[in-house]
């Protein structure tokens, strides 16, 4: 496997894991810094809803999420684990529609 280009960049779908209360976000990282990290995203226990509620048409999508670096844990790269597929692989066969496409601030909710 080719591991140039698999870094925290803009764009990159991740999920986020916080602390202090846990919990889990699953989204596409709009800036990484020192203050913390800026997503649009949903709770990772929202997202098969999400993506019944988008191939049903619904108007739906993501908000913009920002948390300080005391609360990340941990984050991780949504990529696929040998024949599981990732999280966004499962969210677009589910809503039919990419996970860049639906949390992107223009092109949030159904067409």
């Amino acid at each position: 496997m080719d591991m140039q280009g698999h870094a925290f960049e803009q764009g990159s779908r991740v999920l986020l894991t916080l602390h202090s209360p846990r919990q889990k976000f699953f989204g596409v990282l709009m800036q990484f810094a020192q203050a913390g990290v800026e997503m649009r995203g949903v709770p990772l226990e929202s997202l098969e809803d999400l993506a019944r509620q988008i191939r049903a048409g619904e108007r739906a999508g993501a908000s913009t999420l920002f948390f300080p670096m005391h609360r990340v844990e941990r984050m991780e790269l949504d990529e696929a684990v040998g024949e599981l597929p990732s999280l966004g692989e499962s969210f677009a066969a589910k809503a039919g529609r990419t996970v860049e496409d639906v949390f992107s601030a223009d092109g949030e909710g159904a067409e």
